[in-house]
């Protein structure tokens, strides 16, 4: 059985005023539609109403606007989504590695590695590495020359942080991930491609998460930077020298070209593409599958893909989309008729 916390405990830690019965027991949060007795759930839209008034749930997360729509025990807050959020990671802590170096750790005697560190087994770490303190690197994870880990900053299984990068405090980097892998760049000549030196870093600023699989690039000259907050999802790829504005977050299979430069609190959906070189404003959302061709210089909402359709349909819009020049000469023809019209 996991731990398990009443109502008023969970207050005490993380704030909320309890409505109801704050001894209930809470050993783990729960969707709505799926929760059981000792769950609690969040609710945060009237939508849900029904699945609301359906639910097994032992407690609820919610506004004072909806606090009259369950009998059930809750907790009141401003915003019930970031509280059940942060409630999940109180339930659900982190699992605690035991400090000290694996035997089978690979340690280069220039590394300077606390003692309140925990390096598992087959790590790699290259000459001067400098770890700040509590910094857990798990199982296979490769780190090589000269970089720099800030306190706290946790590295799950198969990470790489190749050489000279440096990354933040309380970082949180999941299995896959590669920092400072060379940027895409060459010259041509002569029908030949000249592969350039990618002698630049990447710098990851504080509290940064970064998913799965998800690839950073070290610039050609100047450094790609990572600024603090920022989140992003499994399977990304962000080019070389790009800088990505605090707080901003990325969900997977984005690409960012290279030189792009993201702002702050921007928000990026699932496979969109950026293009190099491009800027894009603080407070830009862009919707999922947008292909971004040119910079954004005002904070809105940008989407730029065409709605899906049956293949059929989709080869009778393609074959009209073709033909949009002729019409349009079309239609100024008709314009001009009709005005000829108008003045007989």
């Amino acid at each position: 059985m996991s731990q398990q916390y009443s109502l008023n405990d969970i207050a005490t830690a993380l704030g909320g005023h309890v409505i109801g019965d704050g001894n209930v027991l809470i050993n783990r949060v729960s969707s709505i539609a799926n929760a059981k007795a000792g769950s609690i759930s969040f609710f945060n839209d009237t939508k849900y109403q029904k699945a609301l008034v359906t639910s097994e749930a032992s407690a609820f997360i919610m506004k004072e606007t909806h606090s009259n729509l369950s009998t059930q025990p809750k907790i009141i807050v401003d915003n019930p989504y970031a509280y059940f959020a942060k409630l999940s990671a109180f339930l659900n802590p982190l699992t605690v590695m035991p400090q000290g170096i694996h035997e089978t750790a690979v340690i280069h005697p220039t590394a300077h590695i606390p003692s309140s560190c925990s390096i598992g087994p087959l790590v790699s770490i290259g000459g001067n590495v400098t770890l700040g303190e509590n910094v857990v690197v798990t199982s296979g994870c490769v780190i090589e020359n000269d970089v720099k880990i800030a306190d706290g900053t946790r590295l799950e299984p198969n990470v790489v942080i190749k050489h000279h990068c440096e990354i933040g405090e309380n970082c949180h980097f999941f299995s896959g991930v590669i920092i400072g892998s060379d940027g895409f760049g060459y010259a041509e000549e002569a029908g030949r491609w000249l592969k350039i030196p990618q002698v630049g870093r990447v710098v990851i600023h504080a509290n940064v998460d970064i998913g799965a699989n998800t690839t950073v690039d070290r610039g050609a000259i100047d450094d790609t930077i990572i600024e603090e907050g920022v989140k992003l999802d499994n399977l990304i790829q962000i080019g070389h020298n790009c800088v990505i504005g605090a707080h901003t977050v990325i969900a997977g299979c984005v690409g960012v070209a290279g030189s792009a430069r993201i702002g702050r609190h921007c928000k990026i959906g699932g496979a969109a593409m950026i293009l190099g070189h491009l800027e894009i404003a603080d407070h830009v959302t862009i919707s999922p599958g947008s292909m971004i061709t040119r910079s954004l210089m005002t904070a809105d909402t940008y989407t730029a893909l065409m709605p899906f359709q049956t293949h059929k349909a989709w080869l009778s819009t393609a074959a009209r989309i073709r033909h949009l020049d002729d019409f349009a000469d079309k239609i100024k023809q008709l314009e001009i008729e009709i005005a000829l019209l108008k003045t007989k």
